[in-house]
C-alpha cells in the first residue's frame, strides 16, 4: 500500500464526529469605502514608490499616450494579443498612423518562436482584472490569448486599467469578483518591476521579469 493509500485510509475510518469548516470572521479585513480618485491615487503613490510608473489617460487617448510614451524609449515592437481589445485596437490604429511600433502578435506555441520572443520584444502590453489601491498591485488572469510570458519575457510591461475596476483591498477585489466561484491556474498580483538583490544588496531590476512596469489607467 503506497503512503497515499494509507493517508486516505486513515481520514475514511477516523473517528470523532463530521468534519466542518472552521469558523472565519473577515471583519478585520473590511476598511472605509473609498471614491474612485481616493484609490487611484492610492494606486499610484504606492505602486510608484517601488519603481512602478503611472500614467492616467481615457478611452479615446490611450493608444496616443502609449506612443509617446514607447517612442521616448526607443521601443521598435511591441507584443501584443491576437484577439483582446486592445490587441484588435492597436492593430487597427496601426492601419492610420505611423507612430507605433511594430507589432508583434501572440498567436503561435511559444516553442516555435522563443528566440524571438526573448529577443526581438522591447515591450508587451496585456490587459488587467483589476487593481488594488492599498498595496498598489495589479491583478491578472493569464489566459490563452493573453498568457504569462506576455507579462514576463518584454523589458518593458505595458498594463491596461480601469480606474472603475480598482479595489481598495485584495479581500474587496476577491469577493466582487467571486473568487471563490473559480479561479486559473495561475493568477497573478504585479506590485513593481522585477527586482532582486544580491548578498551585498545591491539592487538589480529586470533579473527575473521585466525591468519596468508602466500602467496606463483609463479613467
Amino acid at each position: 500500500m503506497s503512503s497515499r493509500d494509507t493517508i486516505l485510509q486513515r481520514l475514511r475510518h477516523r473517528t470523532g464526529g463530521e468534519l466542518t469548516s472552521p469558523e472565519c470572521d473577515f471583519s478585520v479585513l473590511n476598511r472605509p469605502e473609498w471614491s474612485t480618485a481616493e484609490k487611484l491615487d492610492m494606486f499610484e503613490q504606492t505602486i510608484e514608490s517601488v519603481h512602478g510608473e503611472v500614467h492616467r489617460t481615457t478611452e479615446a487617448d490611450w493608444i496616443d499616450r502609449l506612443a509617446e510614451i514607447l517612442q521616448t524609449r526607443g521601443a521598435e515592437t511591441l507584443l501584443i494579443a491576437k484577439e483582446h481589445e486592445i490587441g484588435k485596437a492597436l492593430q487597427s490604429a496601426t492601419k492610420s498612423r505611423g507612430d507605433l511600433p511594430q507589432l508583434l502578435i501572440y498567436d503561435e506555441p511559444v516553442e516555435s518562436w522563443q528566440e524571438s520572443l526573448f529577443s526581438e520584444v522591447d515591450a508587451g502590453i496585456t490587459s488587467t482584472r483589476g487593481g488594488i489601491a492599498e498595496t498598489g498591485s495589479l491583478i491578472l488572469w493569464p489566459s490563452v490569448d493573453e498568457p504569462r510570458l506576455m507579462s514576463l519575457v518584454p523589458p518593458i510591461h505595458i498594463a491596461v486599467l480601469k480606474a472603475s475596476e480598482l479595489y481598495t483591498t485584495f479581500h474587496q477585489a476577491m469577493r466582487s469578483q467571486n473568487w471563490a466561484a473559480g479561479m486559473p491556474t495561475n493568477a497573478l498580483l504585479i506590485s513593481g518591476p522585477s527586482k532582486t538583490a544580491d548578498i551585498e544588496q545591491t539592487l538589480a531590476y529586470g533579473v527575473h521579469g521585466p525591468k519596468e512596469l508602466i500602467v496606463l489607467v483609463i479613467e
